[in-house]
């Protein structure tokens, strides 16, 4: 059967699956990246990985992958097939499409930023399906962001479009790593709501889920923190809804498993700011932690030029 391999690569784990024509989720599985042993190792659990799917596709599924697709995390040049930059892996300049391509005897294979593979599969098969224009903006430890244009995501010229995290919400204010003062992430990510609520809360050990809780029952420190990242998360977004006029707006990661705690008054913060432009839709994602991995499939069907794109589910 023909089938593709997808695989997502994270700070910790990857995740991974074969892929058929049709969309079927044929086989899936998931790895330790063995960052604690340093990035070349990192990058032969990569491959070692891919060898072990291929395989698994030969001896199961009566052929080998197809093609391959893989999502990977910090900075990527998609058109080179490199790995630039990952603080996280510890890697720079990773030739990796080259690297996987020669481990699977040939295969072509496609590399692609976590985050807009991911927005890819949530664009096409999830919260966006069927929307000519998307953003996707998960809310993690920071904050990026997708572009998503007729089934497409864009990359920009130098592979940095859709940093919205880094988008100044609030002029000199909190310092961010990136070197600016008063980013978006420094405010609206999961990261900085549990910062602020531990401290708040003097409980070292609290996240944002723990503020989602202590604002459902009302608690005035909590509504406080809560409100001040969603005022800042919807002067972001309306700054993005200015600039590329969206039809839906997709928010995913940790903060938006808080439901409607979040999406009520995120959506009426983003309507008050409106003046000339259009509301978007502003809904949660809908494929989860599967949304890098599914996009993964997608890169590498892409990659063969099917004329029937697969409708993968979760």
């Amino acid at each position: 059967m023909r089938h593709v391999i997808a695989l997502d690569v994270g700070g910790t784990g990857m995740k991974a699956a074969l892929v058929g024509a049709g969309g079927e989720l044929l086989h899936r599985a998931r790895r330790a990246t063995g960052r604690e042993r340093g990035p070349d190792a990192v990058v032969e659990s990569i491959l070692a990985f891919a060898a072990e799917l291929r395989a698994h596709g030969e001896r199961h599924l009566g052929e080998p992958a197809a093609a391959a697709g893989v999502a990977v995390p910090g900075i990527v040049d998609a058109d080179r097939g490199v790995a630039a930059y990952s603080a996280n892996l510890g890697w720079r300049d990773v030739p990796l499409r080259d690297l996987l391509s020669r481990r699977l005897s040939g295969a072509p294979v496609a590399l692609g930023h976590d985050v807009r593979t991911g927005g890819l599969a949530e664009g096409r098969l999830g919260a966006g399906k069927g929307a000519d224009r998307f953003l996707f903006v998960p809310l993690g430890t920071g904050i990026a962001g997708a572009i998503g244009i007729d089934g497409r995501v864009e990359a920009g010229a130098h592979g940095f479009a859709g940093e919205i995290g880094h988008v100044v919400v609030r002029p000199g204010g909190t310092p961010c790593p990136c070197g600016q003062a008063g980013c978006l992430e420094r405010y609206a990510s999961a990261a900085a709501v549990s910062e602020a609520w531990a401290e708040a809360s003097g409980d070292p050990e609290a996240d944002a889920a723990d503020c989602a809780r202590a604002v459902a029952s009302g608690e005035p420190n909590a509504v406080r923190i809560w409100q001040e990242a969603v005022d800042a998360l919807a002067d972001g977004l309306v700054t993005a809804l200015t600039l590329l006029d969206p039809r839906t707006i997709i928010v995913g990661g940790g903060l938006a498993e808080a439901g409607d705690t979040l999406f009520t008054p995120l959506r009426d913060a983003v309507r008050q700011r409106l003046t000339f432009q259009k509301p978007p839709s502003v809904v949660p994602a809908a494929l989860g932690d599967t949304a890098g991995c599914l996009g993964a499939g997608l890169l590498a069907w892409d990659l063969l030029d099917t004329t029937d794109r697969p409708e993968v589910t979760a």
